[in-house]
């Protein structure tokens, strides 16, 4: 990190009255970004990282008081529930449950968007932490690009993650864009190039007949309703 960036880390980090921090950027090529992330992860630390849709910032989803660090990071109010990225598409189970009036849409889903930018709502399991919710449903996606899912896999296969910046502002493309929004506020950004993306998910609520839209994103209501047919939309 350059000088000039770490100063203005560390003015915004004193403005903002969280707790004095140095943030971390590693590049995505070096042979140790990966384990360096995990590390920090485990260790109870935010780690942002390019996915396909844009950059994100997670903590280790079971760790309830890591997850509460997120919400303060991002002054994200607590009642907006943090979505959970998976590595792989057989760990969905893992966070939520497929009730049998909804499964068979569900399979469509996963099989035609996944990996991609389709944020999943369903039941969740009793195991995530109610801080990550908010609710008796879990917002679950799997990433369209091989860094994010690695990281993830190698984290335990899931994570919470969210948009790497300040609530409400502007999705960051990259590093740079989240070093400006969330510097000193996490400890390592893992800089893998711009995002391709540059757009964030759409969400799909699968716990209503028909499926809702919450957030309109990456995949068109036209995708959705071509795979599965009615959906609505939700203002």
């Amino acid at each position: 990190m350059t000088l000039t960036m770490r100063r203005a880390i560390l003015r915004r980090e004193h403005a903002g009255g969280l707790r004095a921090m140095d943030t971390e950027v590693i590049r995505s090529k070096r042979k140790q970004a990966l384990r360096r992330a995990v590390d920090v992860l485990k260790r109870g630390g935010l780690v942002a990282f390019p996915t396909d849709t844009v950059y994100g910032v997670a903590a280790m989803v079971w760790d309830a008081e890591a997850v509460r660090r997120l919400y303060a990071a991002k002054e994200r109010p607590e009642d907006r529930a943090i979505p959970v990225l998976l590595s792989d598409a057989d760990l969905l189970v893992r966070v939520a449950t497929l009730p049998d009036r909804f499964e068979h849409q569900v399979e469509l889903l996963v099989n035609r968007f996944w990996p991609g930018g389709l944020t999943l709502v369903l039941p969740k399991v009793e195991a995530v932490p109610d801080v990550v919710t908010n609710g008796p449903s879990v917002a679950v996606r799997l990433p369209d690009l091989d860094l994010a899912r690695r990281l993830i896999r190698e984290a335990g296969g899931v994570l919470a993650v969210t948009s790497a910046n300040l609530s409400d502002q502007p999705s960051p493309r990259t590093a740079r864009d989240v070093v400006e929004q969330l510097g000193g506020r996490v400890e390592l950004i893992v800089d893998g190039g711009s995002c391709r993306g540059g757009v964030a998910s759409t969400v799909l609520d699968c716990t209503t007949s028909p499926p809702a839209i919450l957030r309109q994103g990456a995949v068109s209501e036209d995708a959705l309703r071509a795979v599965i047919g009615r959906v609505e939309t939700r203002p």
